[in-house]
Formats: structure tokens, sequence, C-alpha cells
């Protein structure tokens, strides 16, 4: 690894630190849970985005990129398929609060849940293009993705710990259901407005 390298580190982490700990879906979602069901119950939720981000940063890495790059109209199919999806998750926290089995079980989001969420997470898409393509902590591409993959782990992983465990803090401010109902409504906008760069991008 050259010195040019090794100076491009500080600025890798910083972005990672800035990206993983700002509001977005996931933090969003960790929040509700964390309020909902408690910190440990949410701990799959939280090490599943960990381990869906750097999933996508390897595939993006490794490959998507270049897919993306040759057919902008894939990306655009993406973008669509994230807005759907995040109204919907929007619309079922603002009804009900809680993510729900099909028998009606109530239920944080499980592990593998959240590493597929990270696939239609725009937020989640913008950092790892961002840092695959502008980021170089290594002069070999595919050490540069490895070790960016690594920094977004263990720099996002206690970021997002954060988000669930203030959630937790706050169940017992919202133990009133009205208080609760309120909370998760404001949670439901709050990943409505995530959407507005993208929103905006798809209709100029």
């Amino acid at each position: 690894m050259s010195f040019e390298s090794l100076s491009a580190l500080p600025a890798g982490i910083l972005f990672a630190l800035v990206t993983s700990i700002t509001p977005g879906p996931n933090n969003t979602m960790l929040l509700t849970s964390g309020v909902n069901f408690g910190f440990r119950r949410t701990l799959p939720h939280v090490f599943g985005i960990s381990a869906g981000v750097v999933l996508l940063m390897l595939c993006v890495g490794f490959g998507l990129g270049e897919a993306f790059h040759r057919f902008p109209a894939l990306y655009s199919v993406l973008e669509i398929a994230s807005v759907a999806y995040l109204l919907y998750l929007a619309w079922k926290i603002a009804t009900s609060g809680e993510v729900k089995l099909r028998n009606g079980e109530r239920r944080p989001m499980k592990f593998y849940e959240a590493i597929a969420f990270q696939w239609v997470n725009p937020k989640a898409w913008m950092m790892v293009l961002t840092a695959v393509t502008t980021i170089h902590v290594s002069e070999n591409f595919g050490s540069n993705v490895m070790l960016m993959a690594v920094v977004f782990y263990f720099i996002g992983l206690p970021c997002i710990c954060l988000w669930a465990g203030f959630g937790t803090a706050m169940r017992q401010v919202l133990t009133d259901p009205k208080r609760l109902r309120i909370f998760n409504i404001a949670m439901a906008l709050s990943l409505v407005v995530t959407l507005y760069p993208i929103a905006a991008r798809l209709l100029s």
C-alpha cells in the first residue's frame, strides 16, 4: 500500500462514519425497532444491515457497478423499486408500528431480511457506489473494494447500534399507545423524506 493510498484511508473512514451515523432508511427502522422491540431483539436487524452493506459493496465492486455504468436503465429500475418498497414499509410502520409474520405474531426484522433490504435501500447504494468509485485506499482495485468493505463494517456497526440503543432508551417514554402511534407515524414520515433525492431525480 503506497503513501498516497494510506493518506486516503482517513477520508474513507470519515465517509463511512458520516454516511453510517446520519439518518436514512436503515437508521430510521432501527430506531423504530428499538422502541417497539428493545435492543436485544433488534440485534439481528443490526448485524443484518452491516453484513448486507458489505455484501452489496463486494457485489458492486466486482461487477454490478460496471453493469450499471453500461446499462443506466437498470439503475433507474432499481430506484423505482426502492421507492415503491420503502413507501410500503413506511405505510406498515405508520399503521402498525411493528413488522408482522403471516400468522400475526409481531417481530422485528430478521438477519437475512435486513441483508436483503440493502438491495432496495437507495442510501446503501449511494454509499457503496461512492466508496467503490471515488475512495482509493489501495492501488489494487480488488483490494480497495475489500478494504472499504472492512472499513464500513467496523465503522458502521457501532454507528447503527447507537440508533437501536436510542430507540430502546425511548421505550419508557413511549409506553402510552397514543404516544407510540405518534412516534411510529413520525418515523414513517421520516422514512418517506429520505426518498426525496431519488424521487426528485426520477421526476426531473
